[in-house]
């Protein structure tokens, strides 16, 4: 059974990186298993939600599947989406404390890395069943800017195309105090695995069982443009 299926950039399972945001998150989703955190106080609670979903960016953010559709209907769309694409590089990262919550974003802007996103926003949004209310209010619980809003109305999420930000989130939302912690625990953490350069090669199907549970990397589809 799948409740809601999401297109995400995740790095290679032996990228320093992968294993580096895995084990700051405590769990491998590919793996279906935890991970040793490192020792940092109150990590375990700080990155509880972004757990969750499991180490990644978001392309195209977890949806339900319209009635009719099914994950190989998904899967085959996602194929010839990638066929399109070309592999590229990804830009340098460093943590950031964005909208109050830690994550890892570009250094540099990348015009492939924006591409890809804004293709899978549109590609497979056919296969998308509409948010119900109750993910509307949550959306709009964070307070939406009027492109912003335009975008949820749109596609389903607020941050598309111009109002999209590519970032793989490391916390829940941090207070001040918890920022100045918790950031340069971060940047330590992830010093060494930042300073590899490394290739976007494919797009990430996650999918989460139900309603609450953890997402698994269940698929790897190669970028072949």
């Amino acid at each position: 059974m799948i409740a809601r299926i999401a297109l995400f950039y995740a790095p290679a399972p032996r990228d320093p990186l992968w294993q580096a945001g895995t084990a700051w998150l405590g769990r491998d989703p590919q793996a279906a298993s935890a991970v040793p955190q490192p020792d940092v106080p109150g990590l375990p609670e700080i990155t509880a939600e972004p757990r969750l979903y499991g180490f990644h960016a978001t392309l195209k953010p977890p949806m339900r599947l319209q009635p009719g559709c099914t994950w190989h209907d998904l899967l085959n769309a996602v194929t010839r989406l990638a066929a399109t694409i070309p592999p590229f590089d990804l830009p340098p990262l460093a943590p950031t404390r964005i909208g109050g919550f830690l994550a890892l974003t570009e250094a540099t802007p990348s015009p492939a890395l924006r591409a890809l996103a804004d293709a899978a926003i549109a590609g497979v949004d056919a296969f998308r069943a509409p948010p119900s209310a109750e993910e509307l209010t949550r959306r709009r619980r964070a307070g939406l800017s009027a492109a912003e809003e335009a975008m949820l109305a749109k596609w389903g999420y607020p941050y598309a195309f111009d109002t999209w930000q590519f970032h793989m989130t490391l916390s829940r939302r941090l207070t001040d105090e918890e920022a100045a912690r918790i950031r340069p625990a971060a940047e330590a953490h992830f010093a060494v695995a930042l300073r590899a350069r490394r290739r976007v090669r494919d797009i990430c199907l996650f999918t989460q069982s139900a309603p609450g549970t953890d997402f698994v990397l269940a698929e790897r589809v190669v970028l072949r443009g």
